[in-house]
């Protein structure tokens, strides 16, 4: 198959299953990667690309499906947030003090992707250190989105702080890419770029490995174009590791059977204190729809009251501050990373964070 535009537009599902059918090989949709993500580059959607790593990624890949050993994700290239420790790859979170920093070793979540055949295209932009909501932070530049409002040509935010990730994901330069969401920053983005964003409850993932902003917060999910592909992706990243006393011992279940189960007496819920003051008509209108889909689908949607719901956003500039604080403390360019020098070493620290 030589239709590079037709690789590039496919989802992830139709990507894997075109791969076993051998329908087109992992060095083939490597390239179509590589070469979409050259056509969007404008976006500035990663900081740093990996075509290398993808072509030899993908050559394995290719060896493991004529042997009949191919992995779920066997050959398919993913954006990686470069939040991600990703072993001989730069891994910057967006600072300039990491600029320079290889880490020697992956994030447990990368680590699963790779061991289930998947390919890395690149490390994706995002705010810096993830602390942003719209990727203006990032030392490398903004990402922008490569969606446009209607009659209007300017160019818009892709939201954060995983707006990288969405940018490439919406401009399919990949099928799906990880991202971290601490308080909205695989949510908003997704939302923004129009495509799936999925935050896991905290403790589903493995948080060893990626840079750390708000530890009680963080968690590391996916962003994809279709349900389907979140569900494929989330069941490869979760699942319980030792090294993080707060991942959760628990079975990880198969989520992509579940897509299309019915729905038929379920009891959904819709907390009346999410429709706040200045969400707009058309975000409504959309929410009634889907109330209504489900409704139809034989669930039973009834109003829920979250009382608490109104302090969440207080609680989140306490608690999220206060651990960036502790956690980004150590960077102090004394041991890696930029350092600039001054007379005293508080002077250092100063210019080095300036």
């Amino acid at each position: 198959m030589n239709d590079v535009a037709s690789l590039s537009d496919l989802t992830l599902a139709e990507l894997r299953d075109g791969l076993r059918a051998r329908n087109f090989s992992a060095r083939e949709l490597a390239q179509a990667a590589i070469d979409q993500l050259a056509r969007t580059r404008d976006l500035n959607a990663f900081i740093t690309e990996t075509p290398e790593r993808a072509l030899a990624d993908a050559a394995r890949a290719d060896a493991n499906l004529q042997r009949g050993a191919a992995g779920p994700l066997e050959g398919i290239p993913i954006a990686v947030k470069d939040m991600f420790c990703t072993q001989g790859v730069r891994t910057t979170a967006a600072s300039r003090i990491l600029e320079t920093f290889v880490p020697t070793y992956d994030s447990t979540v990368t680590r699963r992707i790779w061991a289930a055949g998947a390919t890395l295209i690149g490390k994706a932009n995002q705010d810096e250190f993830a602390m942003g909501s719209s990727n203006l932070t990032s030392a490398f530049g903004p990402a922008k989105s490569p969606v446009k409002a209607a009659g209007d040509n300017r160019d818009l935010v892709p939201g954060g702080s995983s707006g990288g990730s969405a940018a490439a994901v919406a401009a399919h330069a990949a099928p799906a890419a990880l991202g971290t969401d601490t308080g909205g920053s695989i949510r908003q983005p997704a939302s923004f770029c129009g495509i799936v964003g999925l935050k896991p409850t905290y403790g589903r993932c493995s948080r060893w490995g990626i840079i750390a902003y708000a530890s009680s917060l963080d968690q590391a999910g996916v962003l994809t174009r279709t349900v389907r592909d979140a569900a494929i992706m989330l069941k490869e990243i979760a699942g319980h590791d030792p090294a993080d006393s707060t991942c959760v011992d628990l079975p990880v279940p198969d989520y992509e059977a579940a897509i299309g189960r019915s729905v038929k007496g379920m009891r959904i819920g819709i907390p009346r204190e999410y429709r706040t003051e200045g969400l707009r008509p058309d975000v409504i209108g959309v929410w009634d729809r889907a109330a209504a889909a489900l409704r139809e689908a034989g669930a039973e949607v009834v109003d829920v009251s979250l009382p608490l719901s109104k302090y969440a956003l207080s609680i989140y500039y306490i608690i999220a501050p206060a651990e960036a604080s502790s956690n980004l403390a150590r960077y102090d360019g004394v041991r890696y990373g930029l350092r600039r020098e001054g007379r005293t070493i508080t002077d250092m620290y100063e210019n080095t964070r300036a």
